[in-house]
């Protein structure tokens, strides 16, 4: 296999920080998330049953994962593909998501490293914290589960193999993203924002 050839070119996993402990925290086994967040989400629930009582903790993680998707399209949509023009600007948005188009099937880098989700989520809890009142728990738990369902759902995605209607059509959406129509399907996990919001491709 040629250093230029185009299957190597979407398999690699590129240098994209001269800091090796940069460049070591920007790549992440997919096994991290779900490992590291999956006692939080399940600590969370647990206090929220006891506080509010179950059906109280199941409406408020469905809220929960309701915000996280419509964060995950509007962050997909406009942060992740916001293409500045300036020099400083196309290097934030190489590093920040174009890397991954240019390398979609890097295994390293199909899931959020910790150094980008936990920001995301330490945002995320102060906010939801700070205005959700009695379903504050519960709605978190549910942000972050949701969160991890989307990175287990775009490393699936890539490298897993889809046995149900539902995976083979996030597969496809997801696909169609990256090779066809990159300015449709940004809604990686969530695909029905993209028919809300006006940007469903011909699939």
């Amino acid at each position: 296999m040629t250093p230029d050839s185009p299957t190597r070119s979407l398999s690699d996993s590129p240098r994209i920080f001269d800091n090796n402990l940069l460049d070591r925290l920007s790549r992440i086994d997919h096994r991290v998330p779900p490992i590291f967040y999956g006692p939080i989400i399940l600590a969370l629930a647990i206090l929220s049953i006891q506080r509010t009582g179950f059906p109280s903790t199941l409406t408020g993680m469905f809220i929960g994962y309701v915000a996280w998707t419509l964060t995950e399209y509007f962050g997909h949509r406009y942060v992740f593909h916001w293409e500045m023009t300036s020099r400083l600007g196309a290097r934030a948005h190489f590093l920040i998501h174009g890397v991954h188009h240019d390398y979609p099937s890097d295994p390293l880098r199909l899931v959020m490293p910790l150094l980008m989700s936990l920001p995301i989520m330490t945002i995320a809890a102060v906010i939801i914290l700070t205005i959700g009142g009695a379903l504050a728990l519960p709605t978190l738990a549910g942000f972050i589960a949701g969160y991890v369902a989307y990175d287990m759902v775009h490393f699936h995605v890539h490298h897993g193999t889809s046995r149900t209607a539902l995976g083979a059509y996030l597969k496809r959406t997801h696909m169609l993203h990256h090779f066809r129509e990159p300015d449709k399907w940004y809604g990686v996990s969530a695909p029905w924002w993209d028919s809300v919001f006006g940007t469903a491709g011909r699939g």
